[in-house]
């Protein structure tokens, strides 16, 4: 719903107040966002991040916190202590799911106080985007610790990258509320028209490191996975990571 011009800025400080956002990063003052959703999903001004100088080095695609993280054993990764989940559920597909055997996951927290949008992590060529539908259950710190196989329980988008050290796979994973996931890297194709659809592009399309892939309209979950890069030591379950920090070395 629009917001009038008038109301905007009060409402919208008035949120970032509440949940911690810092409006100073925006591309746009506050009043420019004509609803909520805008605002919410509103890009970052110019150099208000930065990315590692190696091109090679892959950074982190959001703001987050740092959740589970370490090797994929035969086939699993970690949610939380004693639950795991299979990756092919999480990209629907187990062709895809093996190239990632003793790779690497990751997984980054978005809360509301965050940047929505989610980026490339390293350069590459997309050439898949699937839509696994699902539920929409909460990911806050009790449900991820509480619900087994929630990351694969809820709906999601899954980006397949091909890049020169390897697969890179990029989950974005929805929760209560969180039911619109967009992809601006793929013009023209929308989750909510395609339902459970999976796109292989062909051509592939080329993405610099950096270039935006998904969009979140509200917080939720992004899972990583690396076929060869191997995660930074400096990685700490709990941490605060932002856009560009660096998060995976090529093998």
């Amino acid at each position: 719903m629009p917001i009038p011009r008038p109301l905007r800025s009060t409402l919208y400080r008035g949120f970032a107040a509440a949940v911690g956002a810092d409006v100073g990063e925006s591309a746009l003052p506050p009043s420019a966002y004509a609803t909520f959703d805008a605002f919410f999903t509103r890009g970052l001004r110019p150099g208000a991040r930065a990315w590692p100088a190696d091109p090679a080095t892959a950074g982190s695609p959001v703001d987050g916190v740092v959740g589970r993280f370490g090797r994929v054993t035969d086939g699993m990764a970690l949610q939380a202590k004693g639950r795991a989940y299979p990756l092919a559920e999480l990209l629907g597909s187990e062709r895809e799911a093996a190239r990632y055997g003793g790779g690497a996951y990751l997984t980054l927290y978005l809360a509301p106080r965050h940047y929505h949008r989610v980026h490339a992590p390293v350069a590459g060529a997309l050439i898949a985007t699937r839509h696994i539908p699902g539920r929409l259950l909460p990911v806050n710190a009790p449900a991820v610790a509480l619900v087994d196989r929630l990351f694969v329980t809820n709906e999601r988008v899954a980006c397949a990258l091909r890049t020169a050290s390897g697969s890179v796979a990029v989950v974005a994973v929805g929760a209560t509320n969180v039911g619109r996931i967009s992809v601006p890297a793929v013009p023209g194709w929308s989750p909510r028209e395609a339902v459970g659809a999976a796109l292989e592009h062909d051509p592939p399309i080329g993405l610099a490191r950096g270039d935006e892939l998904m969009v979140f309209h509200l917080g939720s979950t992004v899972v990583l996975l690396f076929e060869a890069h191997r995660l930074r030591r400096s990685l700490a379950r709990g941490a605060e990571i932002r856009l560009g920090d660096p998060e995976a070395d090529p093998a």
